[in-house]
């Protein structure tokens, strides 16, 4: 790609996308969760619903017995905000977004009360014009509600402005198109280990390849 996209505006996700947290940290808290609700998480597992490999975590949860609402409510209160935050690091590759010279929204299934520390400890809070963090009365990615929020927020909304959102996962794609924006696909994981490809239009495996 020879040149970074031209938009009025950039949504991005936060985790995959611009942090990511060290592996022990995640089997940490899937050992913690699987105590808790009486049954092991696999390695394997565990990476698929941290990064979510198979798209919807609650339709994979499903999937394997497993109560959504159990689960999360085991899974939120075995996080420590400061433990999270301290094993969290910033790709290099995202330093791209303190340079954008347009509004730029943050858009992020990780919970208010672990964003913030997170931003916090990465020095990348004052990246973003406007930010939500998805709830149920939200709604999660890929449906358009929180998105379109966040463009309304930050003035773009229905106004013939031109956008883009960022992400790692599929959901980040779908939001993306429901809410009529372009979509970039960073993947972090790789083809194989997710199982699948995921089409954007924007496909890249670092931000660097947008310049």
């Amino acid at each position: 790609m020879a040149a970074e996209p031209d938009y009025d505006f950039w949504l991005l996700d936060l985790d995959g996308t611009l942090v990511d947290v060290e592996w022990s940290y995640t089997r940490e808290v899937f050992d913690r969760v699987g105590d808790r609700l009486g049954r092991e998480f696999t390695d394997r597992e565990a990476d698929i619903l941290w990064n979510g490999l198979t798209g919807s975590r609650d339709r994979q949860l499903e999937e394997w017995g497993v109560d959504p609402r159990e689960f999360w409510t085991a899974f939120h209160e075995e996080e420590d905000p400061l433990v999270r935050a301290e094993q969290t690091y910033l790709h290099d590759d995202a330093a791209f977004v303190a340079d954008l010279d347009a509004p730029v929204g943050l858009v992020t299934h990780c919970q208010e009360f672990l964003c913030e520390p997170v931003l916090d400890h990465v020095g990348i809070c004052d990246w973003f014009d406007a930010q939500l963090c998805c709830t149920e009365e939200t709604g999660w990615k890929p449906d358009p509600n929180p998105v379109e929020r966040v463009m309304v927020d930050l003035g773009v909304a229905h106004n013939g402005h031109q956008g883009v959102l960022a992400g790692d996962g599929a959901n980040d794609v779908g939001a993306a198109w429901n809410a009529g924006l372009d979509a970039i696909h960073v993947e972090r994981v790789g083809h194989e280990r997710r199982g699948r490809c995921v089409l954007g239009d924007y496909r890249v495996q670092s931000f660097n390849e947008l310049y």
